[in-house]
């Protein structure tokens, strides 16, 4: 018998963390009789009078949002990180160890629109998202003890979203979190080898054969990157090596939104639903000095496996041991990648 990464389980390595990825392939053919999801709500109305996000209405905390008509920022009011958190740490022997952590949690409305999820604006509408993901992260970075700034979306409540408005959050703190953490040793490691940027070389292979390939346009490539974990994972990777969001131009900012738009339409037309996910921007920490290893990218993590209903589950052995998934990127890439563009819902 010879050995098929299409039929027979196996590891992959993901180079932006160093972590060991399962892939069992031949589990795509056992029956599923496990939980079963509420599909999503796909109509809402433009304006709900209820909503703490749309324009004109009260917030939980009292506040009023301004009749907003362009994406809308403000800080969270029930903030998970606080800019006037005193220190304070504590050592027992190295073994009971804690300390403080700062922060400043912010709330992006991407429309005041309370019906329009990424790939229903307009590509115009999106731009502006990401001109006010630049204009909020050069604001934080300006705070010298700030050495971390994530920017994030939760669509749908099965990923915990709780209010269905159309928004972001963007989480700034005090020191660099796991993930990046975990990103910056990779990038680091490689550059000091090759002088090159990690990402550059991996796009460079994945270019060549096109097989993860999903959407792509002269200024970014959005993939199942080789080591993809979640069914439908993706990550937009930038064709010039930026470690920051406003470091895109004009021509590549529109081009951005050309591939959230793009991407997010082929999501949700995979199984005719308002496809839920968590996303988030990768880009290097702040007030650092210098991070020429680093170079921007998104991931994007949906839940959804089978359909529209049944979700994947990180359980049992993802927690216990390491990641596992069943379909392989290859398939997961070749069914996006088929998709129109074309929103089912503008048929």
């Amino acid at each position: 018998m010879n050995f098929n990464f299409e039929e027979h389980p196996h590891q992959r390595l993901n180079i932006l963390t160093g972590d060991w990825i399962l892939v069992s392939p031949h589990r795509t053919k056992r029956p599923w009789q496990g939980k079963v999801e509420a599909a999503a709500v796909n109509k809402r109305p433009a304006y709900d009078e209820k909503c703490y996000l749309c324009p004109g209405n009260e917030r939980s905390d009292g506040s009023i949002n301004p009749k907003y008509t362009a994406p809308y920022a403000f800080t969270n009011d029930f903030s998970s990180l606080l800019n006037d958190t005193p220190h304070g740490e504590i050592n027992v022997n190295g073994l009971l160890q804690a300390k403080s952590e700062k922060g400043i949690c912010r709330v992006i409305c991407f429309s005041p629109r309370h019906d329009l999820t990424l790939p229903q604006m307009e590509v115009s509408e999106i731009t502006q998202v990401i001109d006010l993901w630049k204009a909020e992260f050069l604001e934080l970075s300006k705070n010298e003890w700030i050495k971390y700034i994530q920017i994030f979306e939760n669509k749908g409540d099965i990923m915990g979203c709780s209010n269905p408005h159309p928004h972001g959050q963007i989480w700034s703190q005090s020191s660099v979190p796991v993930e990046p953490k975990k990103e910056t040793v990779q990038f680091a490691a490689y550059y000091k080898e090759h002088q090159r940027s990690l990402l550059t070389a991996y796009l460079e292979e994945e270019l060549k054969t096109q097989e993860r390939v999903v959407v792509e346009n002269e200024h970014f490539v959005a993939l199942v990157p080789f080591w993809a974990v979640w069914p439908y994972e993706t990550i937009v990777i930038s064709k010039r090596q930026v470690q920051y969001t406003h470091q895109f131009n004009s021509e590549e900012t529109l081009a951005l939104a050309q591939i959230f738009k793009a991407l997010t339409i082929k999501y949700d037309n995979l199984f005719e639903t308002s496809f839920p996910y968590s996303s988030g921007i990768h880009q290097a920490p702040v007030n650092d000095g210098e991070h020429p290893e680093w170079h921007w990218h998104m991931h994007f993590y949906p839940p959804l496996l089978r359909s529209a209903t049944v979700k994947k589950f990180m359980v049992g052995y993802e927690m216990m041991a390491n990641p596992q998934r069943d379909i392989t990127a290859e398939q997961a890439a070749m069914k996006l990648k088929e998709l129109p563009e074309l929103h089912y819902l503008s048929k």
